[in-house]
């Protein structure tokens, strides 16, 4: 069965592509948002990923916020689009991804290029402006992926576009359980694991729920950017049940 759940992921993929190509140039900002949602809902349900949105503090979320989360598994962008549709920012190794990566940059992903604090710069006002004009934008503030039952440390630097805009921080946290409420190994995009490898072990492995907990919006009044990554960090830490003592990088 995985490997008919493997074709038709590649069609739903050819299916995104010629969206791109095609439709997308042809419609409105939302026009594509509501075709990324719902094309985002299409691969998890192919991916028998569920998702379950949880809001533990009650919490509103807030209009018009930086959104940021814990990083898992390349399934975290589509999991939260499938939410929200966001502009998100991501690592240029995204790039490399088949097929997905281009879909993610023809969806409107700003990909940074690690270790380049030019790169950060350069696209820094964008972020600013989108922010002020009530775009969602999103980013791993980890910069990479990290194990289920860890959060590592948040770079501070991309929280600058929150105070810039006058926006509060919106944190989220995410984890993948199965049917028991365990954390599901099969998330794990870690270490030298491939796009393709992770693709199979999910399409293989028994199904996920993803859990998106909406956590208290973040009033970055007063605040400096370092001080932001550290509250956002420890706020996504506690609703996973992490307790370690590292906190920004």
């Amino acid at each position: 069965m995985s490997g008919l759940r493997l074709i038709r992921v590649l069609m739903h993929l050819v299916i995104g592509l010629w969206t791109c190509a095609v439709v997308f140039p042809l419609i409105d900002t939302a026009g594509r948002q509501l075709r990324i949602r719902r094309w985002s809902i299409e691969l998890l349900a192919i991916c028998r990923v569920q998702v379950t949105l949880s809001n533990p503090q009650n919490s509103a979320a807030a209009a018009r916020a930086l959104i940021v989360a814990n990083h898992v598994s390349w399934l975290d962008i589509f999991v939260i689009n499938s939410i929200q549709t966001c502009q998100f920012v991501g690592k240029s190794d995204i790039r490399d991804w088949p097929l997905l990566g281009w879909l993610c940059e023809k969806g409107g992903t700003i990909f940074i290029a690690r270790g380049k604090q030019r790169d950060v710069r350069r696209i820094f006002q964008g972020l600013v402006t989108s922010i002020e004009a009530g775009a969602r934008v999103a980013f791993f503030p980890e910069g990479t992926t990290a194990a289920q039952g860890s959060v590592l440390p948040f770079h501070a630097n991309l929280f600058e576009a929150a105070l810039d805009a006058k926006a509060p921080v919106q944190p989220y946290a995410l984890r993948y359980l199965d049917q028991h409420g365990a954390l599901h190994p099969a998330a794990d995009f870690i270490g030298d694991m491939t796009f393709a490898q992770s693709m199979l072990a999910i399409l293989q492995a028994p199904p996920m729920r993803a859990e998106l907990m909406q956590l208290a919006p973040i009033d970055t009044t007063g605040l400096h950017r370092r001080d932001l990554a550290v509250i956002a960090r420890a706020a996504i830490a506690e609703a996973l049940g992490v307790t370690e003592k590292e906190e920004v990088a």
